[in-house]
């Protein structure tokens, strides 16, 4: 008996987070099924919510992004299922994750977010990550949500992140 399509899209996701050590954004997930042209977005995003109902996935939200990390539940079923993906589907996955290795885990290893203090001002809060440990952590106040913004907006963009870190690593170390 063939698997079922949908079916196999979930495992596929499954197996993509389960590959790498760090969570994986919504449109990296959906980026890998359009290039590869097995579905379109919206199922992308139904085997995504399904697999949530299911607890094999959970995820978190931060500035309009979402994050999906493989559950314990997911890691159990995957374990006894994954063999139902055919060979070429797995080496495709995982091409496409060692091709993009660098790119992915830059995306989700630069957190920036805001927040309203007690005060009225906003905190942006600016993170870099590596695998689970936090390499570099700030708060800066800024004085308006737009601001605040801007602030998170320039700490993820191209290379400042990693810039803003060597400036305060120079710093420190002079």
């Amino acid at each position: 008996m063939a698997l079922e399509v949908t079916v196999l899209f979930k495992l596929i996701i499954m197996h993509m987070i389960n590959k790498v050590d760090f969570p994986l954004t919504n449109s990296q997930i959906s980026q890998f099924f359009l290039d590869n042209e097995y579905t379109n977005y919206f199922t992308v995003q139904k085997c995504l919510n399904e697999l949530i109902e299911d607890d094999f996935v959970f995820s978190h939200e931060n500035r309009n992004t979402t994050y999906y990390h493989l559950s314990a539940e997911g890691r159990e079923s995957l374990k006894f299922f994954e063999s139902k993906i055919p060979n070429a589907i797995a080496d495709e996955v995982d091409t496409f994750l060692l091709e993009n290795k660098y790119e992915l885990r830059n995306e989700v290893g630069t957190i920036s977010d805001y927040y309203q203090s007690s005060n009225g001002e906003y905190t942006v809060h600016c993170q870099i990550k590596e695998g689970t440990g936090t390499i570099i952590e700030i708060n800066i106040a800024a004085p308006d949500k737009d601001t605040a913004s801007y602030m998170c907006s320039r700490f993820d963009e191209g290379e400042n992140s990693q810039e803003i870190y060597q400036f305060i690593l120079e710093k420190l170390n002079s």
